[in-house]
């Protein structure tokens, strides 16, 4: 347990006890997407000598620059709360190098981890005022969280690309292959993102602020007028409500996004929480980072694959159940197909005998769906 310590100098008495995790690798937590992509990466042969080679011509210097000089570093004398969270985090997650943090004065509540050769934490003064302590030590621990797993590295390459795509646009093939490389980047990065609420729920085993916390980015500081049975129960209809519209919509509404969608984060980060795998975690049997060079790069993409299986079988999602009924070669599939996107094709038309009204644009007996 996590009682009194001296880390880097400074000691520090956390607010209560908490389990320390000495030694423990990112792959602990982990989303088996996100952690398949890092264990390839790093068994890149020259990957940090081109990544060493892309600082010179990425802002890493000027953002620390500006961030020093334009925001509040953490520090004993400034934001003291938060710097004493920021070494409990580190101490937690056995973190040697405490990250700098800023404190950036921004009414939108957000946190990052950016850096090539050393990450930098930063957060908004909105968040800042909109979280409790609790639900701020799990902000704390979700970025020390992608600090250790490295995840500031491909921030900073996305933020990079992001921006050139911008300045590019008027090359269509140059913008189009930059965007591809950040559409790909993107998606991992969601999934980072659920690496790293796991991350914070290590960090503050508090699972009710965990949720507090993601309910209020969503809807704000009205705790008093949210729920999270009744959060969770709104992921639990996006995944599993609509039609086969729908789940397109879905896919082109999460395509520009770098995080995933706070009600899905908040059920990912349950479902988690009530596993195997985290009590085993909580026990102290876990993947130590001594032994992150033998990881099996094959193995990492097998966990993935199996993974996303197991995910399109389970889900309630439309299109999800299309693709395990065509994969489990059920009848029938070209009508339902049909039916799913009638909203995209127009009405079919269909015989009208004496006795026959007019036929039925949805295709069947469901009334019409508001904002479709």
């Amino acid at each position: 347990m996590s009682e009194g310590h001296e880390h880097n100098g400074h000691e520090h008495v956390p607010s209560r006890q908490r389990r320390r995790f000495p030694g423990i690798s990112s792959r602990t937590y982990e989303h088996p997407a996100d952690r398949s992509a890092l264990v390839a990466l790093r068994k890149l042969s020259g990957f940090d000598t081109v990544f060493k080679a892309l600082s010179g011509l990425l802002p890493e210097r000027s953002l620390r620059l500006l961030f020093l000089s334009d925001s509040v570093r953490v520090s004993d004398q400034q934001f003291a709360h938060l710097n004493v969270m920021l070494r409990d985090a580190c101490y937690i997650l056995d973190l040697e190098k405490v990250p700098p943090m800023y404190v950036n004065q921004d009414p939108q509540p957000n946190a990052m981890c950016i850096g090539l050769d050393e990450p930098i934490i930063v957060v908004t003064t909105g968040l800042v005022e909109l979280l409790d302590e609790e639900e701020m030590r799990a902000v704390v621990g979700h970025e020390v969280g992608h600090a250790l797993s490295g995840h500031s590295v491909y921030r900073t390459i996305l933020l990079f690309l992001t921006s050139l795509a911008v300045r590019v646009a008027w090359i269509p093939l140059g913008n189009l292959a930059i965007m591809a490389i950040v559409t790909g980047l993107r998606e991992w990065f969601r999934k980072s993102e659920l690496s790293a609420d796991r991350a914070g729920l290590l960090v503050g085993q508090d699972l009710q602020a965990s949720m507090r916390g993601l309910m209020k980015i969503a809807g704000g500081n009205h705790l008093h007028e949210m729920n999270v049975d009744a959060f969770l129960a709104q992921a639990e209809e996006y995944e599993a409500g609509g039609d086969l519209r729908d789940s397109v919509l879905k896919i082109l509404n999460v395509l520009p996004r770098s995080h995933p969608f706070t009600t899905v984060r908040a059920a990912e980060l349950k479902k988690w929480a009530e596993s195997r795998d985290y009590q085993r975690i909580m026990d102290g049997h876990y993947p130590r980072r001594d032994e992150d060079k033998d990881t099996s790069v094959r193995d990492s993409w097998r966990e993935s694959a199996n993974h996303y299986s197991t995910h399109v079988k389970s889900s309630k999602d439309p299109l999800m159940k299309l693709v395990t009924d065509l994969a489990g070669g059920a009848g029938d599939l070209g009508d339902r197909v049909r039916r799913g996107f009638s909203g995209f094709t127009g009405p079919s038309p269909e015989p009208q005998g004496p006795e026959s009204g007019p036929s039925d644009p949805a295709g069947d007996d469901r009334p019409p769906r508001d904002g479709s």
